[in-house]
């Protein structure tokens, strides 16, 4: 008989518990995300904000949490702090046992404590107050409604993203909008949570695509394409999908930078209905197909059956690790404060702003030190760190360790900028104006990911 290998999906067991929480702002609340933006406050709401927690454990030790919410970024890491703390504190675990990401839609309220002399400024305060309370809560509540489960995970694709670094035909620099003639990485990576029982408990979907789909025309809060991606999914399998953006530093839909909410949903159902054809063609928690020989007919055909399967790995581990990148050769923060204090024009104050907050962040050297997390479950890993990186870090990835789910979460325990390739730096574009990282930081990330990832599960080494 022909030796094959059976095929099972990759997947981990453990105590696994999800929860969720409404996190929506006030109408009225600080809301400028554009420079462009002749508006400064919320009108209305578009679709909910929420935060969804997922708890995993083993038979012994502690929860690691995961947190996904309807944010667009971290102004200072003072705010971020507060709210990963607070988790930490209510449930007894370190830094290392807490993912904390920002789904990065940029029709969100502003969540900066620092802007509430702004209009509509003064509602922040409370605001984040309240995300904090329902992050604990909502991280709480799925430790406590944790049981024996299966996280099973399969890769898919959705056409959703595109490359976003397109040529200017008027001025020597790239722009960020629809390169028809740019690479875009559109894998799918989904997670199943699967009860022992056999009830499903959650999904999760990794997918690397900007929430830009509502730019600085549109007044209304909203999650962007997310939202309406959760709904089909949501609506398709009972339980709650929780949603993490992969590595989409130069990756955005075609149709973007609008006022028109329907868009954004139908973005959002694009990349839903790709991730229940990914769900539908799952096989059962607990079982593989196993070849069973030959059966003679007018063609040989080769007999492939569902069987059940030996339980899946329990691996657990997290690690937290930091990675010195270099940085350009900014004006201190002093110097910005002036820039800042004395502009007067709308657009280049923004710019001005988040740049300012954005050194204050790395610091005044020459070098800043960047945190990495990575969580091994069972035959998969999460890498997740505090800025936004280029596709490149999880093809590199994936590519290095073939077979293996590896989820890459951009925006994770924080916000800083962005890790463009080593061969943008010689354009002019926005990602590497930005950004404070110099020159071949993405590299170094990546390899520093592949090592950790080398350490924790012994893949590859």
């Amino acid at each position: 008989m022909t030796d094959l290998p059976a095929y099972r999906e990759p997947a981990f067991h453990g105590t696994i518990g999800a929860a969720r929480e409404d996190i929506t702002p006030p109408v009225g609340i600080y809301a400028r995300n554009w420079g462009a933006a002749e508006h400064d406050t919320a009108e209305g709401i578009h679709r909910p904000l929420t935060a969804t927690a997922i708890s995993f454990q083993a038979e012994s030790g502690l929860p690691l949490i995961m947190l996904s919410l309807d944010l667009g970024w971290w102004r200072t890491a003072e705010d971020e702090w507060a709210i990963r703390r607070a988790v930490m504190d209510a449930l007894g675990i370190d830094e290392s046992r807490v993912m904390a990401h920002l789904t990065h839609t940029h029709a969100g309220p502003a969540v900066c404590r620092e802007d509430a002399g702004r209009p509509g400024g003064h509602l922040i305060p409370a605001y984040l107050d309240k995300v904090t309370e329902s992050a604990v809560r909502c991280a709480v509540r799925a430790r406590e409604s944790a049981q024996p489960a299966n996280l099973t995970w399969r890769f898919g694709t959705c056409d959703l993203a595109t490359n976003r670094d397109v040529p200017d035909q008027a001025a020597d620099r790239l722009l960020s909008g629809f390169n028809p003639a740019g690479a875009a990485d559109n894998t799918l990576l989904v997670g199943r949570i699967t009860a022992d029982s056999g009830d499903a408990l959650a999904t999760i979907i990794n997918y690397a695509c900007h929430p830009t789909t509502l730019g600085p025309r549109n007044r209304l809060i909203s999650p962007d394409y997310v939202g309406a991606m959760r709904e089909v999914v949501e609506s398709a399998t009972g339980v709650s999908c929780l949603f993490l953006l992969g590595a989409c530093g130069e990756l955005a839909p075609m149709e973007q930078y609008s006022a028109d909410a329907k868009l954004a949903d139908s973005h959002g159902r694009r990349l839903g209905y790709s991730a229940l054809a990914v769900l539908e063609g799952m096989l059962p928690a607990g079982t593989r197909v196993e070849y069973c020989g030959a059966i003679e007919s007018g063609s040989a055909l080769a007999d492939w059956r569902r069987l059940p399967d030996s339980p899946p790995s329990s691996e657990l581990k997290a690690a937290m690790n930091t990675v010195e990148i270099p940085l350009k050769e900014w004006p201190s923060v002093e110097e910005l404060g002036e820039q800042f204090a004395g502009c007067r024009d709308r657009a280049l104050a923004e710019r001005l702003a988040r740049k300012l907050r954005v050194r204050r962040m790395v610091g005044d050297g020459n070098t800043t030190t960047r945190k990495l997390w990575l969580w091994q479950l069972g035959d998969s890993v999460i890498v997740a760190h505090g800025n936004e990186a280029y596709s490149l870090m999880q093809t590199t990835l994936r590519a290095r360790f073939p077979g293996r789910p590896i989820a890459v979460a951009n925006l994770v325990n924080g916000a800083c900028g962005y890790l463009p390739t080593e061969e943008m730096y010689d354009c002019d574009v926005y990602p590497v104006w930005q950004t404070p990282f110099d020159r071949g930081s993405l590299e170094r990330v990546i390899d520093a990911s592949i090592h950790e990832i080398q350490e924790l599960t012994g893949w590859g080494s």
